[in-house]
Parts: C-alpha cells; structure tokens; sequence
C-alpha cells in the first residue's frame, strides 16, 4: 500500500479533529492555550492516533468513531514529551525540528501545558456528546487501558526506571522494563483502544494486543538505534543525546547491529499476530515495517 497516502490522509483528520477540540489561543488564559497548541502542532508523525484507527479499521470499524479517542491519545503523547523535555529530566533544546515548550514559553507554563493536554484528554474520553455511538461499556475499557498505560504502570514508570538507571550498567529485564513502559505502552493502548472501539471480538483483541505489544517496543529500539545513526535535521531533535547522558538503550547494552537484529525480530512478531486478519489489517502491517525502516 501507499503509506505516505495513507498517513499524510489521517495526519490530516487528526489535525483538523484535534483543532476542533482543544481551546482557541485567544481563550483565556490565553498563555497556557498558546503553549499547548504549540506543541499538539509541531507536526508531529501522530504514530499513536494513525495506530488507534488502523486498529479500528482492521477489525471493520468505522474511523470517525474513533476520533476524539485518537485526539485524546495525541494529548497524552504530547503532554509526555513537554514533560520529557524539561531541564529536570532530559533537558533537550528541540522538539520537532522547533526549541521545546520550556524554552519558549519557560518552565512554570510548560508544566502547566503538559498537566493541561492530559487533564483535557479525559474531558474528551468521557465526553458523552463524542462518544454516544459507542457502548458505555467499551469506552469505560478505553479509559481504564489508557489511563493504565499512561500512569505508574505504564509509561511515567518507564520514565521513572530511565532516570534512575542513567549512568548504570543495568541487565535485559531492566531495559525491556523501560522500553515496554516509557515508549511501548501507549503505542499498545492506542492498538487496543481502536480495537475495542471498533468491534473486535476478544480472539482478535488479543491478536491485536501481540501485534501492539511488538509494535510498541520495536518503536523505542528503533529511536534508540536513530539516537545513534541519525540525521539531526530529519530527526528534528538532537542525536547522540542519549550516550551522553549515559542511557539505557538497546545500542548500549547489546550494539549496533545487534539492536537492529532485535527491531526486525520485534517487526516480524507484530506481522505474524496479524496473520488471523485480512486485508483490512494491511495499513497495520506497513506501518510496523515503517517503524523499524524509518528514518526520522
């Protein structure tokens, strides 16, 4: 299939959906809107809200109901990363290929935005004007996935477990630990989010649930091999960052080539979950190639 058709196409209704949602920078206070919307369009890949509705699409749902979900989902992900990019973690001046939220709008406001984006992403969860096609009890299943996924358990854990392990020789358990949590949570979340939303039965949500999984981690090893061989201009934020800050990665612990070896192993796992689902899956099976092929 053409995945650059098919993602510049959801890019584009995710960000027309996600201009609809959030606040206009002109509503008060007007600071604080401006800072969000600074970050939702920095044009970001929207990996986890394009997943969310292939997800939805592969078990023969319709997209559109999806939406505020996959909006909800973006929110958190950018919270995450104005949160990640502070001083008192990894202290990063780019985001995007643009100077991150604290160095234009400071510290206090881009704490604020992040808390901000995850507060209004369960506004519009439980909105029951954008969710009243789908059955209350799928949407309260949506809620608890994502809010699991993005909290202790989930990826502020894998946050917590990178920081500590900085500057440490840690084992394998303790690196997938990081991984599956900090980066691979939300991904599965957003996997398993369009599932449910879209109808699947639970033989498929578990397909979904492997495919999302594999997804997940083969994303974060593939950054970490990026944080290496990357360009700084298509990456859009800088490279080398994480062997200077001496973090745990997959390069670090087992090396180049064998990080490679291991995302491809991690794409081929997701491609085999989806073996059960047809041609409807077929954007769900580039994009996990995409995930490990990508450039940027």
């Amino acid at each position: 299939m053409d995945l650059k058709s098919y993602f510049d196409h959801r890019i584009s209704q995710v960000d027309k959906a996600l201009e609809s949602v959030l606040p206009g920078e002109s509503t008060l206070p007007a600071s604080l809107h401006k800072a969000m919307r600074y970050s939702i369009f920095a044009g970001g890949k929207r990996i986890r809200p394009i997943l969310m509705i292939a997800a939805c699409e592969a078990v023969g749902g319709d997209p559109a109901r999806v939406m505020p979900a996959a909006c909800a989902m973006e929110m958190i992900h950018t919270y995450s990363l104005i949160h990640d990019d502070l001083p008192a973690m990894d202290d990063d001046d780019f985001r995007r290929g643009r100077p991150t939220n604290h160095k234009v709008f400071g510290e206090a406001t881009a704490i604020l935005a992040g808390d901000a984006l995850l507060t209004e992403a369960f506004i519009l969860l439980s909105n029951s004007e954008t969710s009243r096609k789908i059955d209350p009890e799928i949407i309260r299943r949506v809620v608890h996935i994502i809010a699991r996924c993005a909290g202790s358990l989930g990826m502020v854990g894998g946050q917590v477990v990178d920081m500590e392990s900085e500057g440490k020789k840690i084992d394998f358990p303790t690196l997938e630990y990081i991984h599956t949590h900090k980066t691979g949570a939300l991904i599965l979340a957003s996997v398993q989010a369009g599932a449910l939303i879209g109808g699947a039965d639970e033989g498929v949500f578990a397909a979904l649930t492997r495919y999302g999984e594999a997804a997940g981690l083969a994303f974060q090893v593939a950054d970490d091999i990026l944080d290496v061989v990357g360009d700084q201009a298509q990456l859009g934020k800088d490279v080398g960052s994480d062997q200077a800050r001496e973090k745990a990665t997959y390069v670090a612990l087992l090396g180049l080539e064998e990080a490679r070896q291991r995302a491809r192993e991690l794409r081929d796992v997701a491609l085999t979950a989806l073996d059960p689902l047809g041609e409807s899956a077929e954007p769900l099976r580039s994009i996990a190639s995409y995930i490990v092929d990508r450039s940027s």
